[in-house]
């Protein structure tokens, strides 16, 4: 393969590579020392357009497979008529941890969690400040917890760090990082088992890189940084992207004086590429204090950012700090270019110790819980930080529909959405909906020149009532769609009073 990937064609690249580039990425990336990060998002697009993952260029058709696709932006649309995506608010639930320990305080922050096999694992930062000197009055812990539902969470003892004179305490790291230790679960088929879990946080001169055995003890993978560009004053954070085959990390960067995010990849933890500046679009710049984005584990194709918006001139309380924050919501299909919701994901509420400077930071995970509603399915549960800078300082829990991040909706007059050229793999088309008594949703399966197909049409089609994570969608003649799939093919959702969250086709 040439050095010069610069003087390539895309097309000519594409030819080049096209069968092996999604399984072989991480192999040509490293051979190329040389290349951009220009360029290797060039390569990336051009593999994930192939699956259907970043989106088609004029004239080409995406394949979605039977991948789950979430109505979260406009990717899949061509044409709406009197309907409109809408961005769903998850609901207040109870409060699952007070940071109310000595070793932590009115300023932890910075929380991760996740699910690892029977149990949830979540850590955070143990810090107080002393509103009154302005200083700090022990130094940053991280600390870790428990849970086997994610809802009632534990302290365990870990005895790994002393606190005034006793190591009775949940400390899991001191030192180099503590400030803002993000980890996570390395899905990495190739990661040895010494590095199982991983994690970065910041030290003098930048990112330091961390593995741990078991997520309790932790070493320094090498005693440098392994990101040096950027301001890192922030949660900070990496996770494998399964996908695309390679480590994605999102950290902090200050850009004509705005908070932002800056984001760069790597195929061993140690070597990143040059970070890279998000793009949002026409969205306003705005101060986003941290990022918590994740793939989204359905979908994983799909990137989903929660950051915490802040506005440093505001002041809603008597607090002496100024600054008021809101938790908003962010797509992507590249981990480069996102969708940014300009709305609130997370309102402060009518809670007053909410309307205090650096409040309402989303954590970085979602997991699935049981509801709390008989007979209801599992649901999502997010995490949001409430009287931070206050001496109830404490972590909230937050539930969501799986997938209920946006929806297809339309009132009741109804509306209508007509997909753009795909094909598909798979036997029934499924959808996660949810309609009022009265409302329905009816689906037309049309080909590529927008000419309803015979059996499929809207007329045929069964109408759909209720609210359900996966229906199957049928006709007078059936639910099998396999005699259409691999061909071109569009969809056409007739909505009236209804959201449509997701859609997949099924195997």
């Amino acid at each position: 393969m040439p050095v010069a990937l610069s003087k390539l064609s895309s097309s000519s690249i594409k030819a080049q590579l096209q069968p092996r580039l999604t399984s072989r990425i991480g192999t040509l990336l490293s051979k190329v020392q040389r290349v951009t990060f220009a360029a290797i998002t060039t390569l990336l697009a051009l593999s994930m357009s192939d699956q259907g993952v970043a989106g088609a260029k004029e004239g080409e058709m995406m394949n979605i497979g039977s991948r789950r696709e979430l109505f979260v932006d406009d990717w899949l649309s061509e044409r709406m008529e009197g309907v409109e995506l809408r961005l769903h608010h998850p609901t207040p639930r109870e409060v699952v941890i007070a940071f109310d320990q000595p070793w932590e305080g009115n300023t932890c922050a910075y929380v991760s969690v996740f699910q690892d096999g029977d149990r949830f694992r979540m850590y955070y930062r143990g810090s107080n400040h002393d509103l009154k000197t302005g200083k700090e009055t022990h130094p940053s812990f991280t600390c870790y917890a428990e849970s086997r539902d994610g809802i009632h969470w534990t302290r365990p003892e870990l005895n790994l760090f002393e606190f005034e004179g006793s190591k009775r305490n949940n400390i899991v790291w001191q030192g180099v990082g503590s400030h803002n230790f993000t980890p996570f679960k390395d899905a990495n088929p190739a990661c040895p088992p010494e590095a199982r879990y991983k994690a970065l946080g910041v030290g003098k001169g930048g990112l330091y890189a961390f593995q741990s055995p078991d997520g309790i003890h932790w070493s320094l993978l090498r005693p440098q940084p392994v990101i040096t560009k950027g301001a890192f004053d922030s949660q900070n954070l990496a996770f494998w992207d399964s996908v695309r085959g390679h480590y994605v990390e999102f950290h902090r960067g200050f850009r004509e004086g705005f908070r932002d995010i800056m984001t760069s990849t790597s195929e061993d933890f140690i070597q990143w590429t040059e970070p890279q500046w998000l793009d949002y679009g026409d969205a306003p710049r705005e101060h986003l204090y941290t990022n918590a984005i994740r793939p989204y584990f359905r979908a994983p194709h799909l990137f989903l950012g929660f950051p915490k918006r802040f506005l440093p001139p505001r002041r809603k309380t008597p607090h002496p700090i100024a600054g008021l924050s809101d938790g908003v919501f962010m797509t992507s299909r590249d981990g480069l270019h996102w969708h940014r919701w300009l709305e609130a994901f997370i309102r402060p509420g009518p809670q007053p110790e909410r309307w205090i400077n650096r409040n309402n930071m989303t954590a970085w995970g979602i997991v699935v819980t049981k509801s709390s509603l008989p007979g209801a399915p599992d649901e999502l549960s997010l995490y949001s930080s409430e009287a931070y800078y206050t001496d109830g300082n404490r972590l909230r829990r937050f539930t969501l529909r799986l997938d209920g991040f946006v929806s297809l909706h339309a009132d009741y007059a109804g509306g209508e959405l007509v997909t753009k050229p795909l094909t598909f793999e798979g036997r029934e088309l499924v959808i996660n909906y949810a309609t009022s008594a009265a409302g329905s949703i009816r689906v037309e399966l049309q080909d590529a020149a927008g000419q309803p197909l015979p059996g499929y049409r809207l007329e045929e089609a069964i109408e759909i009532y209720g609210d359900e994570l996966e229906r199957v969608v049928s006709w007078k003649n059936g639910s099998d769609v396999s005699p259409l799939a691999g061909r071109p093919i569009r969809l056409r959702f007739v909505l009236k009073d209804a959201d449509l969250y997701a859609m997949r086709f099924r195997p």
